[in-house]
């Protein structure tokens, strides 16, 4: 059984020892062959990594890449938030002026919710009866009026803003002293109407509008805005003045609530029917 074995695979071990010797020959004897073989295995093995040295160099790259997009994104993330702050305390800042000048006690409030995509538009603040707000009190920025308290809980209060169409405010042009109302027309967040200016008044571009103080609720005195445009209103005796609103209510994110409320006794007088 070994002989036939052996004999089976006798053919490939002398072949192996040739291979094997011949090798070691050639290693041992012929050091110029070695080393020339040598060289040739390392310029191929030089030229193939060249030929894929690219596809490491450009997946680094994208690698890179991904992570500079992704620090550019942390960053400006940062500098939205460090801006936002920034805006938000300088707010703040012109509020304290605000309560500083003001001789009305004054209660500051955050504005949580805006609803200003329909005609009658709400805001609502963070404040409410436990905070000493009640109906009818007035609401300020320090850039002018913003509106009147319509709704209070314990701790929020709905606002009625000047872009709503129930909304109205007896105004004065400065420097005229011509009286009339502002409102909103339903139609554009940067734009107010002015009625009952006579048309012999000279209203002008850019003059201020104020709040005449008639209304028991905004004191005198208050920004509404500024003029925009005028017209004279056709087969009326009357100007149409558009105004350009001093508060801008889509980017405000504080108020402050004048803590005085019209006077009762008044308000039932001018609601009570005559006769």
């Amino acid at each position: 059984m070994p002989f036939q074995l052996w004999e089976q695979i006798r053919d490939w071990v002398i072949l192996a020892v040739l291979l094997v010797t011949s090798l070691l020959t050639m290693l041992t004897l012929n050091q110029p062959l070695v080393r020339s073989l040598r060289a040739e295995a390392i310029e191929v093995t030089a030229r193939v990594e060249s030929s894929f040295a690219w596809m490491g160099r450009y997946f680094r790259a994208l690698e890179e890449n991904d992570e500079l997009r992704r620090e550019n994104i942390r960053l400006s993330s940062e500098v939205a938030r460090a801006r936002e702050v920034r805006q938000r305390n300088e707010e703040l800042e012109r509020m304290l002026r605000m309560r500083d000048s003001s001789r009305a006690p004054l209660r500051s409030a955050r504005v949580v919710t805006k609803d200003l995509y329909r005609q009658e538009n709400m805001i609502t603040l963070d404040v409410g009866r436990a905070d000493s707000i009640r109906v009818g009190m007035p609401v300020l920025h320090d850039e002018g009026i913003v509106g009147t308290v319509v709704l209070v809980s314990e701790h929020y209060a709905r606002v009625m803003p000047f872009l709503n169409t129930e909304f109205r405010v007896p105004a004065v042009v400065q420097p005229l002293g011509a009286e009339g109302i502002v409102r909103w027309e339903g139609d554009t967040l940067d734009r107010l109407l002015l009625e009952h200016i006579v048309k012999t008044e000279s209203v002008e571009r850019g003059q201020r509008v104020v709040t005449s103080g008639h209304s028991g609720v905004f004191p005198p005195g208050r920004l509404i805005g500024t003029v925009d445009s005028v017209a004279v209103r056709t087969g009326r005796n009357e100007l149409s003045v558009h105004l350009t609103p001093a508060v801008p209510l889509y980017e405000i994110k504080h108020a402050v609530v004048l803590l005085r409320r019209p006077d009762p006794e008044r308000l039932s007088l001018e609601d009570r029917e005559i006769g």
